[in-house]
């Protein structure tokens, strides 16, 4: 009987999720980064951004979805003669795999939020010309993961414009500071991301 019904249930759940209309598309943008905890203040990094997306309706007015992206972020001073300080360049690369909800507000507009675990798969800093060699210099952690809050707008059939902004809340990279603080004693991606979303 138990397991009757149990059949029962996974093929009414079955019947419902093949029963959904899933939408999928391709992602391409760009960054905006800083890294709280740095001392460099801006968003003077530009990265790229490219990737996957599916989504479905779950209510009349809500979606839901998943992406997998690559995504470029980090840091950048730039030279500056006055002080003569080098140029320094903190390039960290991630896959990541952002899950939201999207509530629509018009036909056109709906409001974004979800959260983005990610995995970095390259850094590398640089002052000047040459890579950072420092024997006190903190690893970066290899998992990231950013709650982030956003706003998508249909400006074609096919073609939507999507503005998100993020900050991790797991940090990247400590620092060699001993500090009580968590936010003071850590590094952290702050993220301002603009992508077009083309469905296929």
């Amino acid at each position: 009987m138990n397991r009757t019904l149990l059949i029962l249930f996974f093929l009414l759940l079955a019947n419902i999720v093949f029963a959904q209309r899933f939408d999928a598309g391709l992602i391409a943008g760009f960054n905006g980064t800083q890294v709280e905890g740095d001392a460099f203040k801006g968003y003077n990094k530009v990265g790229l951004l490219a990737g996957i997306f599916v989504q479905t309706d779950i209510a009349p007015a809500i979606s839901a979805g998943i992406e997998i992206k690559y995504s470029q972020k980090g840091s950048r001073r730039n030279f500056n003669p006055k002080t003569t300080q080098d140029q320094y360049i903190m390039r960290l690369g991630y896959i990541e795999i952002p899950v939201f909800l999207a509530f629509r507000t018009n036909d056109k507009s709906m409001i974004i939020g979800g959260i983005s675990p990610g995995v970095l798969i390259h850094s590398r800093e640089i002052i000047g010309v040459d890579d950072v060699d420092d024997p006190n210099k903190m690893p970066f952690k290899e998992f990231d993961l950013q709650p982030f809050a956003g706003f998508q707008f249909d400006f074609l059939e096919r073609m939507s414009v999507d503005l998100r902004f993020a900050l991790s809340v797991v940090p990247i990279r400590n620092k060699p500071e001993a500090t009580t603080s968590y936010w003071l004693n850590n590094q952290f991606n702050n993220v301002i991301s603009l992508a077009l979303y083309y469905k296929l």
